[in-house]
């Protein structure tokens, strides 16, 4: 599909070539009909050179707008970013008090554990010993 700037172009190339079969087929002198062609095509380069420097001058403000808006998404997503990572910084944080206090209450119950067990194995030692006696 052509581009806007090639429609433009098609448009303008031809009226070009039907404004000079135009002229070819008018009943005018060779001489006005020269002079006729030179002002048309005068007038048709001016006006492609002014819809040139119009379209650079569109492109130059478009591409203003698309780099201030790509900035601004950038800014965001930096932000954003950096959102994220004290976020999970955070988490972490949070994950490894809670890794330490779980860590605490097993220990403390691995203690009483061994406790317990020292103490039941001194019972029944005693136990055994007394049955023996």
């Amino acid at each position: 599909m052509a581009s806007q700037g090639d429609k433009i172009t098609y448009f303008l190339v031809g009226g070009f070539v039907g404004a000079a079969i135009a002229l070819l087929f008018a009943p005018r002198t060779g001489k006005e009909t020269r002079r006729l062609i030179e002002t048309k095509y005068r007038e048709g380069s001016d006006q492609l050179s002014q819809t040139a420097r119009d379209g650079k001058q569109y492109l130059e403000e478009k591409g203003e707008w698309v780099a201030e808006k790509a900035r601004e998404t950038k800014e965001k997503l930096s932000d954003k970013s950096r959102q994220v990572a004290e976020a999970v910084g955070d988490g972490i944080e949070k994950g490894k008090d809670v890794i330490a206090k779980k860590k605490k209450t097993i220990g403390k119950a691995v203690e009483a554990g061994k406790k317990a067990y020292e103490e039941g194995k001194k019972r029944l030692a005693k136990e055994v010993a007394e049955e023996e006696a």
